[in-house]
């Protein structure tokens, strides 16, 4: 399924890849409308059609992931929320064992995720996966101060190997989002996998363009054949 000896780095998308989906999914779309709704004197349907609109305006953007963003537009704590909410947070199947035989194979594994740091330092500490990856990178992080992008956004893959240099034919991205795929693609990431059931409350996605995971028992096989024909990755 993959050429594993024609790959050095491994970038990790976070939420709905290493992490089941259904907490982000259940906190903006349950816990922020219900939380929003007894603010504001509405029915809880009401304020989900509402934050439905605002959050179609800036999907795409940092802002969609920023928790500063919300937490002033909704005169909500948002971190504060999430943390209470933190005991939702799970990984997805065989993700800490993948990992754990990626780094023993000499490859490098990075998560680079659109959460916002503080998103991304909850979620670590919850989940003690920040010790099995070389590094964690947020997209806020990610480009010049006066400049910020999402991964799904023209120019961020090159801006995020100016940071944290890797060879993009030499890599592997594996996330749950389309448009993040195609825009790595686009910019010269040559290995792509999508994962089907992001959310594992909800439906798998339809297949698209790229290969898709159910788990990470489906590529697990190939790397430990690999790592057994040879010391590590080989050069072309």
């Amino acid at each position: 399924m993959l050429e594993w000896n024609s790959i050095d780095t491994v970038l990790f998308d976070m939420d709905g890849t290493v992490l089941d989906l259904h907490f982000d999914n259940h906190f903006w779309e349950d816990l922020v409308p219900a939380r929003y709704a007894e603010r504001h004197g509405l029915e809880k349907a009401e304020a989900q059609a509402l934050l439905r609109k605002r959050y179609e305006n800036v999907k795409g953007t940092l802002d969609w992931y920023c928790l500063d963003f919300w937490s002033e537009s909704l005169d909500m704590d948002i971190a504060g929320m999430k943390e209470q909410a933190r005991h939702k947070i799970a990984l997805r199947p065989f993700a800490l064992e993948f990992l754990k035989q990626l780094r023993n194979s000499g490859r490098t594994a990075l998560l680079v995720t659109n959460a916002h740091p503080d998103s991304l330092n909850l979620k670590m500490r919850h989940t003690g996966l920040a010790e099995h990856f070389d590094r964690t990178v947020s997209s806020h992080t990610v480009g010049s101060q006066n400049l910020r992008l999402a991964k799904e956004n023209v120019g961020f893959w090159h801006a995020l190997r100016q940071q944290h240099p890797f060879d993009p034919q030499r890599t592997l991205l594996i996330d749950d989002s389309l448009p993040v795929l195609r825009r790595a693609a686009a910019e010269g990431i040559r290995h792509l996998l999508a994962i089907r059931q992001p959310d594992s409350q909800r439906a798998p996605l339809q297949p698209e363009e790229f290969m898709q995971l159910d788990d990470f028992t489906q590529i697990m096989q190939g790397l430990q054949q690999a790592n057994t024909c040879g010391s590590g990755p080989v050069r072309d």
